[in-house]
């Protein structure tokens, strides 16, 4: 029976598909619109894809061993998943900002020490993961997507939150083991921000200003791993207002 089984499906990542398997896999995505292509240690992207016809909707390249994104990947313009989790990636290609219909764009446990600006095109985003990378910038280019639900930003290298963060339409932020020690209190300016995550950080408690705790919409802070303890944070000027918000929802769940 495992000869049935092509490794991309079985997960086996030691197994790596020959050209003809590639070849076969081109071809039925060209009627799928789904292109599955991990766990195959491939350090160049499949030379096919190059001059492959614009039918993609979800391509899957995770897993692999790619430090570049090829020019090519522009054409791709009606893809609405990307996930190339999981490689060796540095930076990526202005030409990114070309694939405008993108909803999901999985960027996590790679290298990347920027994003292009032209992100800020892909205007159908909803979900975008960026965590375990060497960001050492808050992606303000993500500002301003107003379909953009969920961002993960955790296990980078950013050092503070800027005053565009009140532009960011997510209801979800992760910011859980970075670097930040400097927090602008336009983000209770977000107007659907409900879960922020912001543990294991260097925040002071005076970063979380009355502003944030009484004006946001945030009732889910999650702030353990800083430089205070909890009762520094529950004696803070607005808590009670943020715990009121807190125990709605939570009486809303139950």
């Amino acid at each position: 029976m495992s000869r049935l089984l092509h490794p991309i499906e079985s997960g086996l990542g030691a197994v790596t598909m020959g050209n003809k398997q590639i070849k076969q896999h081109l071809e039925t995505a060209q009627k799928t619109g789904v292109l599955k292509i991990s766990l195959q240690r491939l350090q160049e992207f499949p030379p096919q894809l190059k001059a492959y016809p614009n039918v993609l909707k979800t391509l899957d390249l995770s897993e692999n061993r790619f430090e570049h994104m090829p020019d090519e990947l522009g054409r791709l313009t009606l893809l609405k998943h990307l996930n190339l989790s999981g490689n060796r990636l540095v930076e990526l290609n202005e030409v990114l900002g070309e694939l405008v219909k993108l909803e999901v764009l999985l960027l996590m446990d790679n290298m990347l020490t920027k994003l292009p600006k032209t992100l800020a095109n892909c205007t159908h985003l909803k979900t975008v993961n960026l965590s375990n990378n060497q960001l050492k910038e808050f992606p303000v280019m993500l500002c301003g997507l107003n379909k953009l639900d969920v961002l993960d930003l955790s296990r980078n290298k950013i050092t503070e939150v800027p005053s565009e963060v009140g532009n960011l339409y997510v209801t979800e932020l992760n910011l859980n083991q970075n670097q930040i020690s400097a927090l602008a209190e336009e983000i209770a300016d977000c107007p659907k921000l409900k879960t922020l995550r912001l543990e294991e950080n260097c925040l002071q408690a005076s970063a979380l200003t009355p502003r944030i705790l009484k004006e946001s919409k945030i009732c889910n802070l999650a702030v353990d791993g800083n430089l205070f303890n909890s009762k520094q944070f529950t004696d803070l000027d607005g808590y009670d207002v943020y715990m009121e918000r807190y125990t709605a929802v939570k009486k809303k769940m139950f």
